[in-house]
């Protein structure tokens, strides 16, 4: 046997979890946190009641749309920050 066929009498279930990203309100997890937490500053802290549920609708909205189109959308931005954060123009 090389590896690739299976062994019969074994099987191992694996929990859909385990499996699908993690979201909050159909965006991922970390984007949701931060949009949350800008549109309260703005809408608390600056007091820009309107602005604040305006960023906050149309930020989670477009990252629900990201996140429809591919879940992992979030995934390269450490990379990217590592390869490409310090170039000076």
């Amino acid at each position: 046997m090389d590896g690739s066929e299976p062994i019969l009498g074994f099987s191992v279930p694996v929990h859909r979890a385990l499996t699908e990203p993690i979201l909050l309100g159909g965006a991922p997890r970390a984007v949701a946190i931060l949009n949350g937490t800008l549109a309260a500053a703005l809408g608390l802290g600056l007091r820009l009641w309107v602005a604040g549920i305006l960023l906050g609708v149309m930020g989670q909205a477009a990252a629900v749309w990201a996140a429809k189109r591919d879940p992992q959308f979030v995934a390269p931005a450490p990379s990217h920050r590592r390869l490409f954060g310090n170039l000076k123009p």
